[in-house]
């Protein structure tokens, strides 16, 4: 990279994203966005975990999380964000801690709140993206909803056992209900601590969360619009599939 490429950014910035400047598909005009962008992360759990904490190290600008729940013993197994001394901790102050540790210069906005239709726009409206790190049917179509008002691109994952599940939500592409309906098949409880789930499922899923919601900011790559990637770790296949219409 020729030194007029570096300016506009400091000496330190350089270093610390080297990885992103040295990729033609993202380099200084990418590394840029990034750290203009703000995200919007809904849930600090499993899937919140692995997103925020790759998306500080990244240089998002702003990382607005949103979850109202309280650290617990169970969640250590998979929720890799918080620590045994976070136990009894507020999850978005948890995160704004990590935030800081990793990447000192992202503005971590923590709020401790349930997402609903109510605040929904006002919490999301001010973001550039968002990923849905719910565990929930009726949460995860109300940020699909709520998105979708906004204009806003959204990337939606989701993790079981020893599977999980992935797309991407852009303005007029197949959003949750598309593909997935508007009323669960049965009523239960599809939450990670009551169906089970292999830990680092929710590390797979999320990274590639956050790695979509990179592509975008920096606008690059395929996205994962009316398609829906399907993982399944016991025979180690990813299959694609698509849905809606293109």
């Amino acid at each position: 990279m020729s030194s007029d490429k570096k300016q506009g950014l400091g000496l330190y910035d350089n270093e610390r994203y080297r990885g992103h400047l040295s990729l033609c598909e993202i380099d200084l005009p990418g590394q840029r966005a990034i750290a203009e962008a703000s995200v919007g992360v809904v849930g600090a759990g499993g899937l919140g975990s692995p997103v925020v904490l790759y998306l500080a190290a990244a240089g998002v600008g702003r990382i607005t999380v949103v979850d109202d729940d309280c650290v617990e013993l169970s969640n250590l197994q998979r929720q890799i964000m918080h620590g045994t001394p976070d136990i009894g901790l507020k999850k978005v102050e948890s995160a704004r801690k990590a935030v800081m540790r990793i990447n000192p210069e992202v503005e971590i906005v923590a709020v401790d709140s349930r997402l609903s239709y109510d605040n929904g726009e006002v919490l999301l409206g001010g973001c550039d993206v968002v990923a849905d790190c719910t565990d929930s049917f009726t949460s995860r179509l109300m940020v699909s909803r709520i998105c979708a008002r906004l204009g806003k691109p959204m990337c939606f994952g989701s993790v079981g056992r020893f599977s999980g599940q992935l797309f991407t939500q852009m303005p007029g592409s197949a959003c949750f209900a598309d593909i997935f309906g508007e009323t669960p098949y049965e009523e239960t409880d599809c939450s990670c601590s009551a169906t089970g789930v292999l830990n680092t499922m929710v590390g797979v899923v999320g990274s590639l969360q956050a790695t979509e919601v990179l592509k975008i900011i920096a606008g690059t790559g395929d996205l994962l619009t009316n398609r829906l990637l399907m993982i399944d770790a016991l025979t180690m296949t990813f299959q694609t599939v698509a849905v809606g219409c293109d």
